[in-house]
Parts: C-alpha cells; sequence; structure tokens
C-alpha cells in the first residue's frame, strides 16, 4: 500500500490547518514575517502536495513594516462553508502590539483571489471557524485568561459572525480553559460537528517539547464541555528527549471520502532530543473513533514514520521532495518557494526569465523591515545550496551574499562587498545580536560569484571556489536557542548598510539540493 513519509510537509510548515472539499484536501500555515503569506497546498491523496495560492499575495493587504521576527502570521484556519473557502489568522506585532490582529479572508476558488482581510473584533490568537446546521457561522479562538488561576493559562472563546455584515454579533461563552491543571497555552482550538455533538480539539502545554492535544465535547456549542478522560489525547512528551520526534501537538482533523479520519499537526525533528534547525514541520497521523472520542495513532501512541493512504495510486518520484513532489535543482522566480521578508518578492525583486534582478537596499540583516532578501525555507537537514551571483552592479560599499537565516538577530552570512581596492569577501556572525565580521580576502576572479552553503545536522560551512570561509552550528539557531518560532531559511541578499543605495545584483543561480550524509538525510 502506498504511504504518505512524515513529515508530509518538511521545513518550518507550523500549525497547520486541513479541509477537504470533494477529491481534493487543502491546507495552509502559518508564515509569520515571510511573504507571500499563508501558503494554500492542495492535495487528492494527502501524500503529493502542491502550492496553489498564498492567502496574503497582494502589496497593502497587511502592514508588515517594523514586525519583528517571529511576528507576523500565526496559526491560520481553512475552512468551506456557504459556497465559500474562509481562512482565519492572527497578525502579530510581537514588539509592542500595537497593530494587527485577529482577521478573516474568503474565496470562491482556494486558488485566489482572496478578499482583503476584514479584521475582527476578538483578542487573542489561533482563531478558528465553524458551520453548524443552520449555516451558523461561528469563531472561535484563544487569549490570556481574564482571571487566570496560574501563569500562563488561557480560554477559549466562541462566538457567532455575522457574514452579511462582516462582524461577531451575540454573545460570547467561554468553553475551555485547559485539560490538565497548570499546563500552560491551551490554544490552536478547533471545533466539529460530530455525529450531532461538537468537538473540541485543542493543543496544551506550549508549542515546543510539551506540546499536547486536548479533547473535549459538548451538545451545544457554546457548552457546557467535557472534557476526555483521556487527556492528553496526545503527546510525545512522554517519550522524553530520545525521542527523534517531539513537539507534537496543534492538531486539526480531517475526513477522507471513504469515511477514514487524518490529523495533521505539527512536530519537530530533533537528532540530540532539543534542537530543531528545520522548525515546526506539518506531520500527518491516523485517527480512529471509540466511544465517540478520537484516537490518534491508535495502537501506536506517536507519529508514524509513515501513513498508509488506501485511496492513494501514486507515490512520489524517486529523489523527489515535498511540497510539490519537485526534484531538486535550480529554484526558479516562478517557483512559490520564494520569500521576502515582510514585502513580497515582486516588491524588492525583478524576475528576468530564469533571473533575479535585486537592487541593492539600505536595509541590513539586521532591520526588521524589508531588505533586498530572497530565500526559501531550509527543508532537508542534509542540503547544498549553491548561489551564484553577478556583483558586477554593486557600487563601492555596497554587499550581496548568502544568508542562513533566523532572525535579525541570529544569522550567519558570507558576502562579496565592493571596496576602494575592488571586491573583498566577508563573512558575518549574528548571535543573540553580538556581531563579529572577518574579511577572507578577494574572491576568484570571476565576472559571477558562486557561494555555497552546505548543511549536514547541525553543521553548516559555507564556502567559494572550495574554500571554506565560515561555519555555523544549527544548534546556536534553531528556535530553542533563540526563542523565536521559525525554522532556518537559506537565501540571498543585497545591502548598502544604510548608505544611499544605486547598485544591483543578479541572482543567476540559485540552486537547492538534498545531499546524502552518512547519517541519513531527516
Amino acid at each position: 500500500m502506498i504511504a504518505a513519509a512524515n513529515p508530509i510537509l518538511p521545513g518550518c510548515h507550523p500549525d497547520p490547518s486541513i479541509c477537504r472539499v470533494g477529491e481534493w484536501y487543502y491546507l495552509v500555515t502559518s508564515t509569520f514575517e515571510y511573504l507571500p503569506g499563508l501558503p494554500v497546498l492542495r492535495s487528492r491523496d494527502l501524500i503529493r502536495w502542491e502550492t496553489v495560492a498564498h492567502v496574503i499575495d497582494r502589496p497593502g493587504m497587511l502592514d508588515f513594516d517594523g514586525i519583528g521576527s517571529s511576528g507576523g502570521l500565526y496559526a491560520p484556519t481553512i475552512r468551506h462553508g456557504l459556497g465559500l473557502f474562509w481562512v482565519v489568522c492572527t497578525l502579530v506585532d510581537r514588539d509592542d502590539g500595537s497593530r494587527g490582529g485577529n482577521f478573516l479572508v474568503t474565496a470562491s476558488d482556494p486558488a485566489g483571489p482572496w478578499s482583503d482581510p476584514v479584521m475582527l473584533d476578538a483578542a487573542g490568537i489561533d482563531p478558528s471557524i465553524a458551520f453548524d446546521d443552520e449555516g451558523r457561522v461561528w469563531l472561535h479562538g484563544t487569549r490570556l485568561a481574564t482571571a487566570p488561576e496560574w501563569h500562563d493559562q488561557t480560554e477559549v472563546w466562541v462566538r457567532e459572525y455575522a457574514p452579511a455584515e462582516r462582524r461577531l454579533v451575540g454573545a460570547e461563552h467561554v468553553i475551555w480553559r485547559g485539560a490538565v491543571r497548570g499546563a500552560v497555552w491551551a490554544e490552536g482550538p478547533h471545533l466539529y460537528r460530530v455525529d450531532g455533538r461538537w468537538l473540541l480539539i485543542a493543543a496544551e502545554g506550549g508549542t515546543e517539547f510539551h506540546h499536547a492535544v486536548s479533547a473535549a465535547r459538548a451538545d451545544e456549542i457554546a457548552g457546557p464541555y467535557a472534557g476526555d478522560r483521556a487527556n492528553p489525547v496526545f503527546t510525545h512528551r512522554q517519550l522524553g528527549r530520545t525521542s527523534p520526534v517531539i513537539g507534537a501537538g496543534h492538531a486539526d482533523l480531517v475526513q477522507a471520502a471513504d469515511g477514514s479520519w487524518f490529523a495533521v499537526m505539527l512536530a519537530m525533528r530533533a537528532d540530540d532530543g532539543r534542537h530543531y534547525p528545520l522548525g515546526r514541520e506539518t506531520f500527518l497521523c491516523p485517527v480512529v473513533w471509540e466511544d465517540g472520542w478520537p484516537v490518534f495513532a491508535p495502537g501506536e501512541g506517536r507519529l508514524p514514520s509513515a501513513v498508509a493512504i488506501p485511496w492513494a495510486t501514486e507515490a512520489p518520484r524517486a529523489g523527489s521532495w515535498q511540497p510539490d513532489d519537485r526534484v531538486a535543482g535550480v529554484v526558479a522566480p516562478a517557483d512559490p518557494r520564494w520569500t521576502a521578508l515582510r514585502a513580497l518578492p515582486a516588491e524588492v525583486a525583478i524576475a528576468e526569465g530564469d533571473v533575479w534582478r535585486l537592487p541593492v537596499r539600505a536595509a541590513s540583516l539586521h532591520d526588521p523591515s524589508a531588505p533586498a532578501f530572497l530565500g526559501v525555507r531550509q527543508q532537508h537537514a542534509d542540503v547544498d545550496v549553491r548561489c551564484t551571483l553577478d556583483v558586477r552592479g554593486l557600487a563601492e560599499g555596497e554587499s550581496a551574499g548568502v544568508v542562513l537565516r533566523q532572525s535579525e538577530r541570529d544569522h550567519v552570512a558570507v558576502a562579496v562587498t565592493r571596496t576602494p581596492d575592488g571586491l573583498r569577501l566577508t563573512s558575518e556572525r549574528c548571535l543573540g545580536g553580538e556581531v563579529l565580521r572577518r574579511d577572507h580576502g578577494a574572491p576568484a576572479e570571476a565576472p559571477e560569484v558562486e557561494l555555497v552553503v552546505s548543511g549536514r545536522g547541525y553543521d553548516y560551512a559555507f564556502r567559494h571556489a572550495g574554500r571554506d570561509l565560515e561555519s555555523a552550528d544549527g544548534r546556536d539557531l534553531d528556535a530553542s536557542a533563540t526563542g523565536g518560532f521559525l525554522g532556518l531559511w537559506i537565501g540571498a541578499y543585497a545591502t548598502s548598510a544604510g548608505a544611499e543605495p544605486s547598485g544591483e545584483v543578479r541572482i543567476t543561480r540559485f540552486a537547492y539540493a538534498p545531499a546524502q550524509a552518512d547519517h541519513g538525510d531527516r
């Protein structure tokens, strides 16, 4: 039988949400400060996925300027009802909270166009949406408890939404405050109508090692809700630090056309039980029902390495990788994996056939703005990325190079800088905001410069012309070390370091290739 290999979406694809319409499954994940935001992926078999759109894909839909790393777009939910696709999400400003909030968008076709965001008068994060048997629309989400019994206790609220008025109406109901006393961050709630009852699935324990899934149910959507006596109904925390997969949680359920059930959820692959440079990834889990309650990974109690898909007729191509079932190779400008920071790729660069033309910007990698940056998620622990740059257009004082990025405060980069004496190779190691820069001499003489980033597990090397220039330890850059929520990105950038920019760099080739290392590709 053909199986879906876990994770089904490798690399930073956290907070997955899924729905099925006919033969198609549609899935969205968080993207934080990267744009375009909220990829919409579809699949017929839960194995091979393709990106059909991004929800936030037009200039000005939301204001990202100045939002720091691991802020931005959190925990979307996708649903289909009343003839429309609906996505609800939160724009988070982690720095001062002066903007953002929960919003809703709709589309008649998941490939877009998606509507402009409708901001919702509802505090908190992780909004979700449900439709009752009468066609009423119910929004729900998470916020800090108004009268907490412990630190970081949260509560789940539900309230009716009036589509014609585009606002929340009626009374608000607080329906959940966590399954386990003392557990933090009951979040990521989803309500489902199953066999005449309302089922609540929520995360708990925080989106790290102690992450878990809890369940409750009620006869009415407003409650009262009774928790499953098995709560938490799913977690990996009891497996300890020797488990290669940790932090399982934030689940969303979907029923297949054949009547079977599955869940998607986030989890992290951590070789040492603590660090996960690839970030929180999307995993698939089989679900069955016993005594009216969902049972995750029945008979096993942990995320399987592969999930059998009875109706699948075609396995992924040998050597392919997900999403989009692509083979390794050049990432062309039209590829949907490209992202920019707080701006769309087309706002910071110009696609010319198979080449990106990247005008230099004054912003650097340290600025929470929209620098001249284009990058892709790292999706394999063992990978080689080769970036060829035509740097002839750089003006004096300007730099262009490659970066392994977690945030403004945590990244490692190698660049070519034009000085009065010609081109110089430089590196920048920024950890916790502390910067160390080094000069590596002149690059090999050529009209173009190839810079290589190689990852082997936690070890990263930056090379030019066969020469090692810089190294990095993924355990210093991952979210558990830095306090963020992101996996690592690899990309190209250009900056004038605050001076008035006048030059440009051309990205003539950017190739992403999974590598086979001695310990295998995670």
